[in-house]
């Protein structure tokens, strides 16, 4: 059955490509010769009839792997209801039972076959069935000539399982240049965890699955978090508020570290993020008052065993008070210049992977690349393994922010939040997200990390999702008060 994948509700979980295999295989030695691929291939066509019903001439490009062969027997079933199709062939076929098979079943049926790379230059919906999960590395030869052509051809894109080119598993592509976007994007069995990170989002269009009938009896690789995981928060969230008794000391608190002069504006916001998330009591570590927002409480020390958000603004000043803040902090957010003081300094490195107390780190690309010593297009390329990779080493839950951002925590199974959008590129939203964090960790010190930092990020994103796509950038201080009107009713 066919649904709507996108965006994401609730929590679902999602398969890497190795597992994917063996569940394919699986479902291949308990059904007939070809009927998965049947199964694929029949519900493309009515996932197609239904989105582009006044299609004129449809190309279905057909790669030489199994991916192919689903495009070979959705074109069959489109050429059944007589809708002018063409079946373009690109590369030489492989040795595939079922994709030989299509074939046969195709030019049997009259299909319209071509061989070649290039779709007819009067097709209007031009379908994408070269690679699937099939692409490990850039496209090359055929494949490639076919993906440039389809790029710069005007026609309306359809992808089945995947934009060709994308990686499944991380949300990074093979080849820059020769990705197409699609409008809509039938994936097949379960959810892969690059189609909701990295470039994933971009690339899909309209996300659709159809499990073809077998939901997976297979642990999944990564979980899916959409905007309804905000409501979770009712169930570890203190309860003070709610019951006549209760007072802010029972809510937490949250203690601030601001930058250099000149750059408080970074600790306020992560201050106030705080406040807003509900903790009972926020303190602004500085050398002068903050008399734009009363409700923090300015203290010019930091006592020990309590919750920190240190790097928000904090400029080269930051790596001098680390090693106290590491050392005593019970729980511990790092953003921005804490994190890139200890990318600089392997002592700070060693102190805060040897942390006894919970840390959550909250890199941007280019400062996980500068934590993992390399770029940050290798990081984009391999967001989930990347996060992994900071978690295991420092001994920390990672949030790696961007599109889809990744949420890892030592030997865990990585989060993905699909909630936000562009409208979150505008500066201080980092800050307000570092701050959000620490609020949930003061209330809710028994909670794992690794849930309250994926719930933060999923409710930074729902907040940004308030505002259309491309209607303009969701400043930050506007973005606590969006955050604040979707806490969930107790």
């Amino acid at each position: 059955m066919i649904r709507r994948l996108s965006p994401v509700v609730g929590s679902q979980w999602a398969l890497n490509t190795a597992d994917l295999r063996i569940l394919e295989a699986r479902l291949q030695a308990e059904s007939a010769p070809g009927a998965l691929m049947e199964l694929a291939g029949l519900a493309a066509a009515q996932w197609f009839c239904a989105l582009a019903p006044n299609a004129r001439q449809v190309a279905v490009m057909c790669g030489p792997g199994n991916n192919g062969g689903d495009g070979l027997v959705m074109a069959r079933w489109l050429h059944g209801r007589g809708i002018p199709v063409t079946a373009v062939q690109c590369g030489q076929p492989g040795s595939q039972a079922d994709r030989r098979r299509a074939l046969e079943q195709a030019v049997a049926a009259g299909v319209r076959l071509l061989d070649g790379t290039h779709p007819p230059a009067d097709a209007d919906v031009v379908v994408d069935a070269l690679l699937g999960i099939g692409a490990r590395e850039a496209p090359r030869g055929s494949i490639a000539d076919a993906l440039g052509a389809m790029v710069n051809h005007p026609a309306r894109k359809f992808a089945l399982d995947l934009p060709s080119g994308l990686d499944a598993d991380q949300g990074g592509v093979f080849g820059a240049d020769l990705v197409c976007a699609s409008e809509h994007t039938l994936t097949f069995l379960a959810p892969k965890p690059g189609l909701f990170t990295g470039q994933g989002r971009q690339l899909c269009g309209e996300l659709w699955i159809d499990d073809l009938g077998s939901p997976s009896l297979i642990d999944g690789n990564a979980m899916l978090l959409g905007s309804t995981h905000v409501k979770t928060w009712l169930g570890v969230a203190p309860r003070a508020l709610a019951a006549h008794g209760g007072h802010k000391g029972r809510q937490g608190d949250t203690w601030v570290i601001a930058g250099e002069p000149g750059m408080h504006g970074a600790a306020r916001l992560a201050a106030r993020a705080a406040l807003f998330a509900g903790a009972g009591r926020v303190y602004l570590v500085s050398d002068r008052a903050d008399a734009a927002t009363p409700e923090l409480m300015h203290r010019d020390a930091l006592p020990s065993g309590v919750t920190v958000v240190a790097g928000c603004g904090g400029g080269n000043a930051v790596a001098t008070s680390l090693p106290m803040v590491m050392a005593t902090a019970a729980q511990l957010v790092l953003d921005a210049d804490a994190l890139n003081a200890i990318a600089a300094d392997s002592m700070l490195r060693a102190k805060l992977s040897a942390r006894l107390g919970r840390t959550v780190l909250t890199p941007h690309p280019l400062e996980a690349a500068r934590l993992l010593g390399t770029t940050t297009q290798a990081v984009q390329d391999a967001r989930l393994s990347s996060a992994q990779a900071l978690a295991d080493e420092l001994r920390a839950t990672v949030v790696l922010k961007g599109s889809g951002t990744v949420v890892a925590h030592p030997g865990a199974i990585p989060m993905v939040c699909t909630t936000g959008h562009a409208a979150l590129a505008t500066a201080g939203t980092g800050d307000v997200l570092a701050g959000w964090i620490g609020g949930l960790l003061a209330q809710a010190p028994g909670a794992p990390t690794q849930y309250l930092a994926a719930l933060a990020a999923t409710w930074h994103g729902s907040a940004a999702d308030t505002v259309p796509l491309g209607a303009g950038p969701l400043v930050a201080s506007a973005l606590i008060e969006r955050m604040a009107s979707l806490h969930p009713a107790l």
